[in-house]
């Protein structure tokens, strides 16, 4: 992954105990664009965050990490799929069969593993 990819962040979070809050600010770190979609619009050090009434369909995401539950998932299988990722990033407690086979029918690369761990390894 370039540095200049931009990673869609679903579920972001202005809560620094929270894995989304730490992810955003990595991927932010390493010079990655990024947008933050959150349940509350707010900021982590000046990354805005969107409600997903902002979701722009002229904006391209390389890549889509995922930081909500299957079932919150659902609604926005439309509009990850329109994005055509290269890939998506099912965290910890993300995993999702269904929307798995949909990327995997569209081309999309799969992977199941934390965001951070990824990133602190080179794997990402």
């Amino acid at each position: 992954m370039r540095t200049q990819d931009t990673i869609l962040i679903l579920g972001a979070s202005n809560n620094p105990a929270r894995t989304s809050y730490m992810a955003t600010r990595f991927l932010s770190n390493k010079g990655f664009n990024l947008f933050a979609v959150a349940n509350r619009k707010g900021q982590i050090d000046g990354i805005t965050l969107h409600d997903d009434s902002e979701l722009a369909t002229n904006h391209h995401s390389d890549t889509i990490t995922l930081f909500i539950n299957a079932d919150r998932q659902k609604k926005y299988y439309d509009y990850i799929l329109s994005q055509n990722p290269k890939r998506i990033i099912f965290n910890p407690g993300t995993e999702n069969p269904e929307l798995e086979s949909l990327a995997k029918a569209n081309h999309i690369q799969v992977i199941t593993g934390c965001t951070i761990a990824l990133l602190t390894t080179g794997l990402l």
